[in-house]
């Protein structure tokens, strides 16, 4: 087995996925050596393996964890909600449609192991219908802080993240800094995706406005300091959802995007589309469309993207009506962004390209720009979430002082 400097998994593709985790550490997420010993038994092995091998860590967690309880430990909390990471990255390399079993399987003792390390906690799962949707949500009390009245920072997930990710992410960060935080997972996501088949929709003040209103119906709750942040694709559905609900007091995108679609014609341009064709992807010749497909199948991560995750995400079955699909992420109703807007812009995330342009279109807008010398450099800052969230943290203290 053959690896390069920095790399733990032999697999570039399972790197990829396998490293998300050391973006959790400082938030009470698996170690390096943790993560070192999963990428050791994988091996050489296909995604079959990575999965086994991340399960098989997580049961070992949660068998810790379960004996903290049992001997009334304080811990067994925090060990319940780091298994709960370990099976959360088990499963990506696996989506697609069908569903496969060993994904559900994954994500259900990721969700029992995340339920009961909340409940150890106090804090109980509900659930807000949105349409035919089901949408789990979680109101977590800021530490130190569970009576009081205190801001609140909804979290909002992208493509593949789950409530467990938004966590170990954004949560603990900010939980430690004193606000309360609401984590879900929308349609397109976790189990509205998994369980209900449920798919992503663009118009997300829809979904944030019911979560809205489920939050307004705690006593802890500020109403005038509630805060929206979303990451990788939350980027757009979090500006997007404080377009359309003036409840929003602040609001962050990690990195802000604007619109989906024309980030796809860069993409379709990239993949030898005419500079014609890129204008209107909706009239692309099959012809033209075959060529593109042929390059995203021979390319095992465009591939994991678009066809497997993309499709999926966006209940499609071809190309074109993902394009389709995609060109209708756009926030036409900027001007009614009435909020203070923190947008990322991490130099080598290419859905980053957009910012200054949105930064332009926004009332009130702010740039938080990172670097690889920062170790900060790549898509959501996953590297150094340590500086992100206490970047963003200070900026959202500053926001509501100042409001």
């Amino acid at each position: 087995m053959s690896m390069s400097p920095g790399r733990l998994f032999a697999d570039e593709f399972h790197d990829e996925f396998g490293m998300w985790m050391l973006g959790y550490t400082p938030f009470g997420g698996g170690d390096w050596g943790e993560v070192a010993t999963v990428a050791a038994a994988v091996g050489d092995g296909d995604d079959g393996a990575f999965f086994d091998a991340w399960m098989a860590a997580g049961d070992q967690v949660r068998a810790d964890a379960e004996a903290a309880a049992a001997a009334g430990r304080a811990g067994a909390s925090d060990l319940y909600l780091r298994a709960s990471a370990f099976y959360a990255s088990s499963y990506h390399p696996l989506y697609g449609t069908p569903v496969d079993p060993r994904l559900l399987e994954g994500f259900r003792r990721q969700i029992d192991a995340f339920d009961t390390g909340l409940a150890l906690r106090g804090v109980l799962p509900a659930s807000v219908t949105v349409d035919d949707a089901h949408v789990p949500v979680y109101l977590i009390p800021a530490f130190g802080h569970e009576t009081e009245v205190r801001p609140l920072l909804i979290l909002v997930n992208g493509y593949d993240a789950t409530v467990t990710d938004s966590y170990f992410a954004s949560a603990v960060a900010a939980l430690r800094r004193g606000y309360h935080c609401l984590l879900f997972d929308g349609p397109g996501q976790g189990a509205v995706l998994y369980e209900q088949g449920v798919p992503m929709r663009p118009d997300w003040e829809v979904v944030v406005s019911a979560v809205i209103d489920h939050a307004l119906t705690s006593p802890l709750v500020d109403p005038d300091r509630i805060a929206v942040s979303g990451w990788s694709l939350g980027g757009y559905l979090a500006p997007r959802a404080a377009s359309g609900d003036s409840r929003i007091a602040a609001c962050i995108a990690d990195p802000g995007q604007q619109d989906l679609g024309a980030g796809l014609s860069v993409f379709a341009r990239r993949l030898g589309a005419t500079e014609e064709e890129a204008s209107d992807l909706s009239a692309l010749d099959e012809e033209t469309v075959q060529r593109i497909m042929g390059v995203i199948e021979q390319d095992r991560k465009m591939r994991w993207s678009i066809i497997q995750r993309g499709f999926w995400v966006n209940g499609v079955t071809d190309f074109k009506s993902f394009l389709e699909r995609t060109a209708e992420y756009r926030i036409d109703r900027v001007d009614e962004i009435r909020c203070p807007v923190l947008l990322t812009h991490a130099e080598n995330d290419a859905l980053a390209a957009g910012v200054p342009a949105f930064a332009e279109a926004l009332r009130d807008a702010t740039v938080l720009r990172f670097t690889a010398a920062e170790g900060a450099g790549g898509h959501c800052e996953m590297m150094n979430r340590s500086l992100l969230n206490r970047r963003v943290l200070d900026w959202l203290d500053d926001t509501f002082a100042r409001t």
